[in-house]
């Protein structure tokens, strides 16, 4: 039997779009996750350390720091980089990809997402303890 159990996970996600934010939110706390937002990818630096996510989920078209740079300050990071980062965009571009590999990200979604992507996508990468 699979555990698909994902109470208490420490997920963050990092979209300058209210709407993005509120969904994936809501969709996560429904599994039981613990969620912390970020607008962008300075907020979302000061809150890593505090919060520890187990996973995080970043935005790719983001002002002030772009997906690509926030993935790749988090993987640049000795005490951060282990943690898996989901790019997210509204284009399914293989440049996209490509780039999000680059940087170190460990999956890209394509927005709009479904509970079902979102949920495999941490499922991927979170063994349920």
């Amino acid at each position: 039997m699979e555990d698909n159990n994902l109470t208490g996970l420490r997920v963050m996600v990092i979209d300058d779009s209210k709407t993005i934010r509120r969904t994936a939110e809501t969709l996560l706390k429904k599994e039981g996750c613990n969620v912390v937002t970020a607008t962008d990818g300075f907020e979302a630096l000061s809150k890593i350390a505090d919060h520890q996510p187990q996973v995080v989920f970043v935005d790719i078209m983001m002002p002030r720091l772009d997906g690509y740079q926030t993935c790749a300050l988090i993987k640049n990071n000795q005490m951060f980089k282990g943690i898996p980062v989901i790019m997210l965009s509204s284009k399914d571009g293989l440049f996209d990809k490509a780039r999000g590999r680059i940087v170190g990200s460990d999956e890209y979604l394509t927005k709009p997402f479904t509970r079902d992507e979102l949920l495999s996508a941490i499922r991927k990468y979170v063994k349920a303890s």
